[in-house]
């Protein structure tokens, strides 16, 4: 995608090092365009867990990158294998509802212990590490078509008028590495000429939506307005919204769907006003292994400073830290609910759309 008119990814080997991996720092978003050089495994530990990036696409991609650096440090030791695997555990345990990254680590490691050699090691982490990169766009721009395809059903069905389409959260190309899951039908249709408007919820706390999706679909020329969370019911009720179309952290064998906290709520209208509800993602976020996501999914609590306080830019154009509650008030500030699969339309997938079930989504791993 394009940030001014040049095309970036959301991480990348330096081009003169390939032993910095850079990535656009999205906490400074929108504000400013930040690109952060990490250099160790640690530091894209703390990049993953305090969400300098986020999305469960380039998570996974993070990931793999964090065992190219373990790899490069392990070599310095003598125990070679005792630190990898002990750097494997600290990227595991940063952030624990996006699947992709257990799969990003799991995908590495099984390159890097193919290897005989310390070097055939580095070389097979860098790898697949770029692989899984590239696989992951390609994986978006499938997503994108077969999404297109969907909204083009809907524009011909209102003889061409604008698609008003609403989304949660960020789920574009900030998420990923290239075009998103949930964005990327929206880039397609406005490119293809196809009429669209996106309602950009806020998405409290940490507002990624009015900061991520709000900044990519303006640098695109996507129309959209930014909307309180709790607008889109109301929004819904006024035949306002035409779909719906979210991203996915982790997604169960059934069809239960972990997402940005509210995004259960946004099902719920959707479903009492006829509104089609859709979540775009890759393979790599379905957990094959668990069936019940609102009882088995792990959902992250974060720290209560994020509800607690905001984050913008002041009069001055200061980033600026504001208490909007009480000092002594407690906050709960879990991460991501479950939307279960009888509140979903479909499932759109780099392998077809299929719907949020066991025999649908099972049929996809013979795929793979």
């Amino acid at each position: 995608m394009k940030v001014f008119d040049k095309h970036y990814n959301t991480i990348w080997l330096d081009e003169n090092n390939n032993e910095i991996v850079k990535i656009i720092d999205q906490r400074w978003l929108p504000h400013k365009f930040v690109i952060e050089n990490i250099t160790t495994h640690d530091e894209m530990c703390v990049a993953i867990k305090d969400m300098h990036l986020r999305g469960a696409g380039i998570i996974g991609v993070a990931a793999s990158y964090a065992i190219y650096l373990a790899v490069l440090e392990a070599v310095k030791y003598l125990n070679f294998n005792k630190y990898l695997s002990e750097a494997t555990i600290r990227i595991m345990n940063t952030r624990p509802t996006a699947v992709n990254l257990q799969w990003g680590i799991k995908k590495s490691l099984i390159e890097v212990n193919k290897a005989n050699t310390i070097e055939g090691k580095i070389i097979a982490a860098r790898k697949i590490a770029l692989k899984i990169a590239d696989d992951e766009t390609d994986t978006c721009i499938k997503i994108g078509d077969y999404g297109l395809k969907i909204i083009e059903e809907i524009s011909s069905n209102k003889n061409g008028e604008t698609v008003n389409i609403l989304t949660h959260c960020n789920a574009g190309w900030l998420a990923f590495v290239d075009y998103g899951s949930a964005l990327a039908p929206i880039y397609f249709a406005h490119r293809k000429g196809i009429k669209v408007h996106v309602w950009v919820d806020e998405t409290r706390p940490r507002n990624q939506g009015a900061s991520l999706t709000a900044w990519e679909l303006g640098m695109e020329g996507v129309p959209h307005t930014l909307i309180v969370d709790n607008a889109g019911g109301h929004l819904m009720q006024h035949q306002l919204v035409d779909m719906v179309i979210v991203g996915s952290d982790r997604t169960t064998l059934n069809g239960d769907v972990a997402n940005k906290i509210g995004t259960y709520l946004k099902a719920l209208a959707a479903k009492d006003n006829n509104v089609p509800f859709y979540v775009a993602l890759p393979t790599s976020s379905i957990d094959w292994d668990i069936i019940n996501g609102i009882n088995t999914i792990p959902i992250e609590e974060r720290t209560p400073d994020e509800v607690k306080f905001i984050y913008g830019i002041d009069d001055h154009g200061v980033n600026t830290k504001i208490n909007i509650a009480p000092e002594s008030t407690n906050a709960l500030n879990y991460g991501f609910d479950v939307t279960p699969a009888r509140l979903i339309t479909k499932l759109i997938t780099e392998k077809g759309v299929v719907d949020a079930n066991k025999e649908s989504i099972s049929r996809l791993s013979h795929l793979l």
